[in-house]
């Protein structure tokens, strides 16, 4: 889609984000980095690049939920109970592994939501992708955007939840509010995106999806 359609769509309410990812083409290559590895970790540390190709990774899938509430929709995510042995207390999207019995990485992604959230299927809508999200950790993220009707619950899971919040699309998806830091890790210097939200602290794979959302339906 050229610059000119995207911006005659609508902004940062609902049927806007519905539009844009509904004409979203997840399979075009963005950017320098080989197609197959899609966007990840490697995008800001290309240094990851030769070890991502070679790697096994783990089939996963989270759900991007914008609540349909309005001018400004939200964007829900989570933030992860301390209690968890892996990446306790950070904010992420509902989601995780793809199961053998799910039939789709629509379906992980809303069975994970449901799981972790609460999030009623039914009031789920499923509206497109964004490219894989290939991880440092191990995992082949598929991100599925999704718009979320009016009338559902939330109900946090409170062994892989501590707190379920909203932000808004609005600012998820204004460059200004994207940083980009660093930190030595292993003796090795990584980049990551860095989006501070009132008390939370988004950052790491979370950011980098919200980040290739902007770059792929907002820039």
């Amino acid at each position: 889609m050229t610059d000119t359609v995207f911006e005659m769509l609508p902004g940062f309410d609902a049927q806007g984000f519905r539009l844009r990812a509904q004409r979203h083409d997840p399979e075009h290559a963005f950017g320098p980095e080989p197609a197959h590895l899609g966007h990840g970790d490697h995008v800001l540390n290309p240094d990851l690049v030769s070890g991502l190709a070679d790697a096994k990774l783990r089939e996963a899938a989270v759900l991007v939920p914008v609540t349909d509430d309005g001018p400004d929709a939200h964007v829900i995510l989570t933030r992860r109970a301390t209690a968890m042995r892996k990446h306790s207390g950070q904010v992420a999207f509902p989601g995780g592994s793809v199961d053998p019995e799910d039939d789709s990485e629509e379906t992980a992604a809303m069975r994970e939501a449901e799981e972790e959230i609460g999030l009623d299927r039914r009031f789920v809508e499923p509206v497109g992708r964004l490219p894989v999200y290939m991880t440092s950790t191990g995992f082949r993220i598929t991100p599925i955007l999704a718009v979320v009707k009016p009338g559902y619950n939330l109900i946090a899971n409170p062994d892989e939840v501590d707190e379920v919040f909203a932000t808004p699309l609005s600012f998820l998806m204004n460059p200004a509010n994207h940083r980009r830091e660093s930190r030595v890790w292993e003796g090795i210097e990584r980049h990551y995106y860095v989006m501070p939200y009132g008390e939370h602290h988004i950052w790491g794979v979370t950011a980098g999806i919200i980040r290739t959302m902007y770059e792929r339906l907002y820039a």
